[in-house]
């Protein structure tokens, strides 16, 4: 198991453990740290969709993480609307935003060579077809 985490990018690695960490933070934000209601809120469902890039963040999917770098624009939205808040919400919202940023940033780190490879490679196949 060791040897599988050696094999991973490191932004990669960074990426996944910050969505990791943003849903724990989000379970416990809204269930008992602080929720809008007493005995949490229905607001905790936020975290679901963190679940669904996880895997594929793990498994080096380009896929999911071209998606999964605009689903976190969501919650760093989130975090710095709430922000404003006092107490422990403040603390929340800038851990929220801070994890969200973390994130963003190492996916496109690993993503920009990727990208670009794949617009090398297509710029390549036009220029043989056009020579064809």
């Amino acid at each position: 198991m060791f040897k599988s985490w050696l094999s991973k990018n490191p932004y990669q690695l960074i990426a996944t453990a910050a969505f990791v960490d943003l849903f724990i933070l989000c379970i416990a934000w809204e269930w008992f740290i602080s929720p809008l209601r007493p005995g949490g809120s229905w607001l905790i469902l936020k975290a679901i969709p963190l679940l669904f890039a996880i895997p594929g963040l793990w498994k080096g999917n380009v896929y999911t993480m071209q998606w999964a770098s605009m689903l976190i624009l969501l919650y760093i939205t989130e975090g710095l609307v709430r922000i404003l808040e006092t107490g422990a919400n403040f603390w929340m919202a800038v851990l929220e935003t801070t994890l969200g940023t973390v994130a963003f940033v190492c996916l496109l780190i690993y993503l920009k060579p990727i990208k670009a490879r794949a617009k090398a490679a297509k710029k390549e196949l036009a220029e043989a077809e056009k020579q064809a």
